[in-house]
């Protein structure tokens, strides 16, 4: 494994006790992503109980929150960015309380700008277009529900919430699931191959009510994520990525689903 990473940086700061922090990291995943996962999980349950084949049901994301009144849909829409990024914002603040920024911590800051936007755009790219065919191909196998990922109402607002809806999930998932558990893991003393699978498989459990394709496509994505992670100690990169993959699949598909007959 050091050979595959090759020369890692210095190994992190010792935190707090292992007790405290391991209760940490359950309250910290119980309150954002280990929540979604569990939520996802019976969400999948249902979907594969139910009268109609995985294949023929379909999993919505940024969708209208009180259709037919746009005013108080967008206050829904913005709201729910605001909120959904706090979990991100406290795991900041437990990484900062030993003295250094977390944001130095994690690789979160503007030190290397051009690294982080040039690295972030290719590894958008070198994931974007595995992950699509991986998603159509387990459709084409019935492993996968049809995602829309997005069904708001033709207003003025719609494509600035969708690039803010994709920060904000850029934001979240690569600072709790890459930044803070990666860090947390390596601080309870944890075997190196160990930390990544934890942090893939968490990624890969709350995007199950896509279906078992949405799984599998996350979880490698978070073996990678999590690889670059420990190589370079920077998840600003990662947030670009995964900000460009998102924005891409969401004012896409809004502007170009009902031209494309296969979307």
């Amino acid at each position: 494994m050091t050979k595959l990473l090759g020369p890692l940086p210095a190994p992190v700061e010792a935190g707090p006790d292992r007790r405290t922090l391991r209760a940490e990291v359950l309250l910290v995943l119980a309150v954002s992503l280990g929540q979604s996962g569990v939520y996802a999980l019976v969400n999948l349950i249902g979907k594969l109980t139910a009268s109609k084949a995985l294949a023929e049901q379909t999993a919505t994301l940024n969708a209208s929150q009180a259709p037919g009144r746009p005013w108080l849909d967008l206050t829904y829409q913005v709201l729910g960015v605001v909120f959904a990024v706090v979990p991100a914002l406290l795991a900041m603040h437990l990484l900062g309380r030993g003295g250094r920024p977390a944001t130095r911590t994690i690789g979160l800051d503007l030190r290397r700008p051009g690294f982080d936007l040039g690295t972030g755009a290719l590894v958008a790219l070198a994931i974007g277009l595995p992950g699509l065919g991986l998603y159509f191909a387990a459709r084409a196998l019935g492993l996968a529900a049809n995602v829309v990922p997005s069904a708001l109402p033709s207003v003025w607002w719609a494509v600035p919430v969708l690039i803010l809806s994709a920060v904000q999930n850029a934001l979240l998932e690569e600072i709790v699931v890459v930044g803070y558990l990666v860090t947390r893991l390596q601080q309870l003393g944890w075997w190196l191959p160990a930390v990544i699978v934890t942090s893939a498989l968490l990624r890969g459990s709350y995007h199950l009510y896509q279906g078992f394709g949405g799984f599998v496509g996350n979880a490698i994505m978070g073996v990678l994520f999590a690889l670059f992670f420990l190589r370079t100690r920077r998840v600003a990169p990662l947030v670009v990525a995964h900000s460009l993959l998102d924005i891409t699949a969401f004012v896409g598909y809004a502007a170009l689903h009902s031209h494309v007959s296969w979307l």
